[in-house]
């Protein structure tokens, strides 16, 4: 049997030689009895420590100054290569998802890119999935998915209906909670999000640490839709099929709606309720906040970040 020894050692001499498989208890256990303190808080002792190794001392105010002068291409390069092999990146496979995946692809296509399979995707997406995967040679696509009993229950409990009944908890089970622990695996990972996209995202940064030591980068913080639409059409990159339908940001079907003229891009996500995110680029705390970035989202220079 397999474990690890404890030599409990006393002024006068050893005291007992204890195997932690043979003996049946957990190691925090035993070091909490032995260090005087609880098991929670040696809990809470191991994770600061992890964080404080996990942390990378990079001085995130300059770097923001220099990232805000960089083109997004750059600002991908620069990402892949501070932090690559422990950097990945979330991609919904939406309507502007390839845009960034072009830019990572270029650089490294090899990047691991994680999909929250909700198991509630438009038909659609899962086939622009495949062709966009295709079509830039990306080689590491990872599908992330809810504990299948924990999303059994859930079911159960709302009708069948979770994104109806409990939408916040959906979400929390079928993105959230897989996303985080898939993270534990890396030091950085990027995403898609813009300032212009929502009130919420206005004030993001493009370096941000989170809570857990570990770094953010939103290399396309910079671009309007705008942006995004005229680098699709340079680069050729096949673009949504429910775009054209009037669908300008995509997530799960039963939450997702065709917008009306004039309105924000995101207002078919959770129409007629309150919510605007699915939680995962609020589940974290950032710590490295301090003033808003200066908003250059405007649409006098269109091309300024392709």
């Amino acid at each position: 049997m397999q474990g690890l020894n404890f030599n409990v050692v006393t002024d006068t001499g050893p005291l007992v030689i204890l195997n932690s498989a043979a003996h049946n208890f957990k190691i925090e256990e035993v070091l909490a009895v032995l260090f005087g303190v609880t098991s929670t808080d040696f809990e809470k002792l191991i994770s600061v420590q992890e964080d404080h190794l996990l942390t990378r001392e990079l001085d995130i105010e300059k770097l923001n100054r220099e990232l805000e002068a960089m083109k997004s291409p750059e600002i991908v390069a620069w990402a892949l290569k501070e932090f690559s092999p422990k950097i990945t990146m979330t991609s919904s496979f939406g309507p502007e998802s390839g845009v960034l995946l072009h830019m990572v692809s270029r650089v490294d296509p090899a990047t691991p890119i994680l999909f929250l399979e909700t198991g509630y995707h438009f038909p659609e997406t899962i086939e622009y999935k495949k062709q966009l995967t295709a079509f830039l040679g990306l080689t590491n696509i990872v599908d992330l998915r809810a504990d299948e009993a924990d999303r059994q229950q859930l079911i159960e409990k709302t009708g069948g209906t979770p994104y109806e009944v409990d939408p916040d908890r959906c979400c929390q089970l079928n993105k959230v909670e897989p996303l985080d622990a898939a993270l534990g695996d890396y030091e950085a990972w990027m995403s898609g999000i813009r300032r212009h996209q929502t009130d919420f995202r206005k004030s993001v940064r493009i370096l941000e640490l989170y809570e857990g030591g570990r770094y953010k980068i939103s290399p396309l913080a910079n671009f309007t839709s705008r942006d995004a639409w005229w680098y699709l059409k340079e680069h050729k990159i096949p673009q949504h099929p429910l775009f054209e339908k009037g669908y300008l940001s995509i997530g799960c079907w039963p939450c997702t709606r065709p917008i009306q003229a004039g309105d924000d891009e995101r207002s078919g996500r959770w129409a007629g309720k309150s919510k605007k995110e699915c939680g995962i680029h609020t589940f974290k705390e950032i710590k490295s906040k301090d003033k808003e970035p200066e908003d250059k989202t405007g649409l006098d220079d269109l091309s300024a970040n392709i």
